[in-house]
């Protein structure tokens, strides 16, 4: 399959994503819904009726799914509108597929920090530690407190580019 204007925007779009999230910790609004108006126009001109209709779709799953996890505060808000603009730019499946692998890195990418900076074994033992605290005490406020005080924070960028380029090294 060979590529077309979308792809080229869309890795266009990705590359100052990651710039701009790297660099200031936020993906704007400007680019995340500039990001979705450009790869719908692009689908109706290009694609019509159809391309535009699979592009609104892959919007609505792409930020729905991610939009599931940032109910457990597991991305932030930029991340679910550029997973809405992806999807307009990929459709349904490529949309998943980069989320699939988004999440796989994002977990390698923790360990890896975990691990070369020596807490992995402090914030296990302090993490078993709260969840034990949490089933004696019959209370969920401490746990959720630690997870809201140590948890392993990213741009989700680092892992979304690597999992762009591999959803279209295997699918395209």
């Amino acid at each position: 399959m060979t590529l077309d204007v979308s792809d080229y925007l869309l890795f266009l779009f990705i590359i100052i994503a990651f710039i701009w999230d790297v660099k200031y910790k936020k993906l704007p609004n400007l680019l995340t819904f500039g990001g979705m108006a450009i790869a719908l126009v692009i689908h109706l001109i290009f694609d019509h009726l159809e391309g535009f209709l699979a592009s609104s779709l892959g919007l609505l799953v792409g930020g729905g799914v991610m939009l599931i996890l940032y109910f457990f505060r597991a991305v932030g808000a930029g991340d679910v509108k550029l997973f809405a603009a992806i999807g307009a730019f990929t459709g349904i499946q490529l949309a998943l597929y980069s989320m699939m692998y988004s999440i796989i890195y994002a977990g390698i990418i923790g360990l890896i920090i975990l691990l070369c900076t020596r807490q992995f074994m402090i914030r296990m033992m302090n993490g078993l530690l709260e969840v034990l605290n949490s089933v004696t005490s019959r209370s969920f406020k401490a746990l959720e407190e630690y997870k809201r005080k140590e948890s392993l924070r990213f741009p989700f960028m680092y892992a979304v580019l690597p999992a762009i380029v591999t959803t279209y090294y295997y699918f395209i």
